[in-house]
């Protein structure tokens, strides 16, 4: 071979291995032209913003993962406040643009156009698969239409006997924690209440969860991915899929979701049978071993639309399945235990909320109906209060699928945005002293001028939570549940008690609780 050759050869291999670095630096340079031009933190090549998160820990060393993830949050939340409504992030080597003012947050949720969620949702991809969360385009709007049907009046008015009966056991867990003069931890207690709830109306099956004595496998699983998704987040070396399932995390995650899918197809499995059963039985109504008519589950009615219409196949139920214990259970716990822990702050609105109760049971232990959940006019003002002070998810995000202009700065197509839930609330332009407490917030006359995206506590749009209302009669019907029985006051004060948020705002280290038994 001659000389010119071996050049020749050697000028083509190192054009080959240099010209995928010089298109990247080209695109890397026209995206900073764009997006740098928005204010936000400085960014360095590869890491992008996330060497502020790098080391982050605690001193107090009784949870390191847990203080880290609280440390996180908090700067999260002093970064979003720097900037006035927009600003920039680069997460290793894509830009972001967060937004916390509702003006911008409406420009993006409120049409049909950016519908699709942000990149990151794909990390969610192993564990939901295609569900409501996670799908978009045609797939999403056709499995919206299904499943909309299935959170109607009738279905959710059979929902209320399960949240009772699962309500009275909760209060029979916490009696012998009443009257101690010690804190109870009321976290763990709302967790098994909330898993018993959405296992029965979801799948429709009875997990004991509350009186078992035994730690779940389901919801620990759970728990752990939603902690993984955090931990996988701030990595920017394991957002590529090839590395992230060679890595610890992604082997840790395999054994997981074995457990997951695997309790969700076997519960599939034994519902698709039993209804195939009462079909060929003449369709007459299953009922349970006292001769009740047997409630229909969320999952029932999947199987029955997908006999119906052909659309759904297993699979595509299990994704939807696993989407709604995903979102309906660590949500609405969340939910309920702030809504305790601001309510122990504030005796006196705990007081207006204790006379509504009263006034509608009138001394009786009867459990709640949905004509009762409805009366609660005060206690659902409480509970949207809370879901502004501590929304159950405090961030999400879209991909625009369209050119953008936000306050005068240029967004392409493509462009990731993240939406700070948990900062849009605390807007004192609508919220004036926002960080109190102040339920009255949410009177009629009160809201009705209000900016529609000031308050997303459920999203909005057309990707708005479709478990809205399923979660506010929950929250109504077991926290009501704990006031009818109990008095509670806080162990802590709201600077004390921190806040972690992997996928869920979640109170760090739960929440402490006196109970006093109520004299009627």
């Amino acid at each position: 071979m001659s000389e010119l050759t071996t050049v020749f050869y050697a000028t083509v291999a190192f054009l080959v291995l240099v010209m995928p670095i010089l298109q990247w630096l080209i695109r890397r340079i026209q995206m900073s032209r764009i997006y740098d031009k928005i204010p936000g933190p400085k960014a360095y090549p590869f890491i992008g913003t996330l060497y502020l998160f790098f080391g982050k820990k605690s001193h107090v060393q009784t949870n390191p993962k847990s203080d880290a993830f609280a440390e996180i949050f908090t700067m999260i939340d002093q970064r979003t406040r720097r900037y006035d409504g927009i600003h920039r992030i680069w997460v290793g080597m894509t830009p972001e643009i967060r937004l916390s003012k509702a003006e911008y947050v409406e420009q993006i949720i409120s049409a049909s156009k950016h519908t699709q969620k942000a990149n990151l949702y794909r990390f969610l991809g192993d564990w939901l698969g295609e569900g409501l969360l996670t799908s978009k385009g045609e797939r999403w709007f056709q499995h919206r239409k299904l499943i909309t049907p299935t959170f109607h009046f009738n279905i959710l008015d059979g929902f209320c006997e399960v949240f009772a009966e699962n309500g009275s056991v909760l209060v029979d867990r916490l009696q012998q924690h009443a009257d101690t003069g010690c804190p109870v931890n009321i976290y763990p207690f709302i967790t098994k209440a909330a898993l018993d709830v959405i296992c029965e109306t979801a799948m429709g099956v009875k997990v004991h969860a509350q009186t078992s004595g035994e730690d779940n496998a389901y919801v620990n699983a759970v728990y752990e991915l939603s902690s993984l998704f955090l931990e996988r987040l701030v990595r920017p070396w394991l957002h590529p899929e090839w590395t992230f399932r060679r890595s610890a995390l992604g082997r840790k995650q395999r054994d997981l979701l074995e457990v997951l899918h695997g309790y969700t197809r076997k519960v599939i499995r034994d519902r698709k049978q039993a209804l195939q059963h009462t079909v060929s039985q003449g369709n007459q109504p299953a009922e349970d071993e006292y001769g009740r008519r047997k409630r229909l589950a969320f999952l029932d009615l999947l199987l029955q639309s997908a006999t119906d219409t052909g659309l759904l196949t297993d699979e595509d139920i299990r994704e939807e399945v696993d989407t709604f214990m995903f979102e309906g259970h660590d949500t609405t716990t969340a939910g309920m235990s702030w809504a305790l822990f601001l309510l122990a702050l504030h005796p006196d609105v705990q007081e207006r909320v204790h006379q509504e109760i009263d006034s509608i049971f009138n001394g009786s232990d009867r459990p709640a109906t949905m004509q009762d959940l409805n009366e609660m006019k005060l206690l659902e003002r409480c509970l949207k209060e809370t879901l502004r002070l501590y929304p159950s998810v405090a961030f999400f995000g879209r991909t625009l699928s369209e050119d953008v202009t936000l306050d005068g700065y240029f967004l392409p197509s493509g462009t990731i945005i993240g939406i700070h839930t948990y900062n849009v609330h605390r807007d004192e332009r609508f919220f004036p002293d926002a960080e109190t407490f102040d339920p009255d917030r949410f009177l009629p006359e009160n809201t009705e001028r209000r900016h529609p995206y000031a308050y997303i506590p459920f999203s909005a749009g057309p990707r708005n939570c479709i478990g809205q209302k399923f979660a506010l009669l929950e929250e109504k019907s077991l926290v009501s549940s704990i006031l009818r029985r109990f008095r509670i006051r806080s162990h802590r004060t709201r600077s004390e008690q921190l806040i972690v948020n992997e996928l869920i705002t979640r109170p760090k280290d739960g929440i402490l609780l006196y109970l006093e038994k109520r004299k009627h």
